[in-house]
């Protein structure tokens, strides 16, 4: 019997009666370590939690890391510029720098009130013909809407106009727990107003996207493949509800098809492409890797000097990368704390740990000692699942449909709004706490939701004080 097929056996066992071995619980590890991230792992744990190198990387290398950071952190200008290294921003954009959206490394946010939308930006898209669409489905993994190409760029230069304004309101939804508890959601409406570049489609399809924090990328992506696979059950085989996927995506680097690990759909192959992505997406930047940027012939972006050919040099894309993949993961806290102890078997047994896989080894990499070898607890199984119409933005991605999301890492949620106060949960920050963000699971999660509901308030308060304590 595979790993996965004995924990959904497992989990179909009253939890009072499961067989418990030393460390585990309901077919689960429970985490015996404060070292979250194997080796690498740091005890920060304020405003600059998410901002520290790992803590084995060597000094030769803290260096790069330096560099990478103040082209992470710094703004990038208009071109031209006295400023060369850093010029040709947009004309169309998001922010202007990576920090903009990844906040002090961490989660962006939802946009308060008159606020522009920095750290959270719409996808794009329009229905696609699998035959006639084949091209771009397999490179693209989705149609890009005409003229408004694959994401709404709500900033531009002075002399340019932006593609349009993304206004964000919210209705209140209210659960109802097994206690009388009443929980107030928000559901999130979007619309867009005021384009600049003619009629948006009718068919329109859009998905809002907030920045994920970045710790730990670089050992998500020393997870072997293999392992991965191994955790996937797209036919729900075992019968355990859960049927998590790998993402079949487009590699542009070697131009074939590779498994999908990062972004909030596992579109992005690797830390670096998804890195030149953002940059050419959110900033209007080129890149050896994404040579041409969202703006479609239409907008005429041509028109405006550019900073060079590409704007970023590989020299800068390469320490970009290596800063994003050395960002160290916080250790645990709290452990010893019962509630917390007891909040850890809770998320075993309702389920959670289904999709949030507890713990992985990475592999090997001569490169990066650092990320090699190391036992790591990230909470996730990097897959993509069916999380219900709630969250569904009906917008495909590849293999992933309109209703199907990654699993997102949790280590170091607990700190999420300590590093940014306004921080929120979920793809679109909807979720103003980690209740809410639970509460809004479906599709696969739905069990796991329903045995949460039925929670005495002592235990839910128990499961939250374990997701703070990672």
């Amino acid at each position: 019997m595979t790993r996965k097929r004995l924990i959904g056996a497992l989990l179909l066992i009253t939890c009072s009666s499961l067989p418990v071995q030393a460390g585990t619980h309901a077919g689960f590890p429970l985490q015996d370590t404060a070292n979250t991230g194997g080796d690498g792992t740091v005890e920060q744990f304020d405003t600059n939690a998410y901002s520290l190198p790992q803590g084995n990387l060597s000094m030769t290398k803290r260096l790069d890391f330096s560099v990478g950071n103040s082209f992470f952190r710094n703004p990038w200008v208009e071109a031209p510029a006295s400023t060369t290294a850093r010029d040709g921003l947009g004309p169309l954009f998001n922010t202007n720098s990576c920090q903009g959206c990844h906040i002090k490394d961490g989660r962006g946010h939802p946009p308060a009130v008159n606020e522009p939308p920095v750290s959270l930006f719409l996808r794009l898209a329009v229905p696609a013909d699998p035959e006639a669409d084949a091209d771009i489905l397999l490179t693209h993994g989705f149609k890009p809407a005409p003229v408004y190409g694959s994401q709404l760029q709500t900033a531009a230069l002075p002399a340019a106009k932006p593609e349009a304004d993304m206004v964000l309101s919210w209705k209140a939804v209210t659960r109802t727990l097994a206690d009388g508890t009443e929980v107030e959601l928000r559901e999130p409406i979007y619309t867009i107003e005021n384009p600049n570049y003619g009629p948006l489609p009718d068919d329109l399809l859009i998905s809002p996207r907030v920045a994920p924090p970045m710790i730990g990328v670089g050992l998500l992506e020393a997870i072997p493949i293999a392992d991965l696979k191994t955790l996937a059950d797209p036919g729900d085989e075992d019968g355990d509800g859960l049927s998590g996927k790998l993402n079949q995506v487009w590699d542009l680097a070697t131009e074939q098809t590779v498994p999908g690990r990062f972004g909030w759909k596992a579109a992005e192959p690797d830390v670096h492409q998804q890195s030149m992505g953002a940059f050419a997406g959110d900033m209007g930047l080129t890149s050896s890797l994404k040579p041409a940027t969202d703006c479609t012939p239409e907008q005429e972006c041509d028109r405006f000097p550019d900073g060079g050919q590409p704007e970023v040099s590989d020299k800068i894309a390469n320490f970009v990368t290596f800063y994003a993949k050395s960002l160290a993961v916080p250790a645990r806290r709290d452990m010893d704390d019962p509630s917390v102890q007891k909040g850890a078997r809770l998320f075993n047994e309702t389920g959670c740990a289904g999709c949030h896989t507890p713990r992985h080894v990475t592999g090997t990499d001569p490169d990066r000692p650092d990320l090699s070898q190391q036992t790591i607890w990230p909470y996730t199984d990097m897959l993509l699942h069916d999380m219900g119409p709630a969250l569904a933005d009906g917008r495909d991605e590849f293999l992933a449909n309109g209703n199907e999301w990654r699993t997102p890492p949790l280590w170091g949620i607990g700190l999420a709004q300590t590093v940014n106060p306004q921080a929120g949960f979920l793809h679109d920050g909807r979720a103003r706490t980690l209740e809410e963000a639970i509460l809004w699971h479906g599709g696969e999660a739905a069990p796991a939701v329903a045995r949460f509901s039925q929670f005495s308030t002592e235990n839910r308060r128990a499961l939250l004080d374990f997701l703070n304590s990672l």
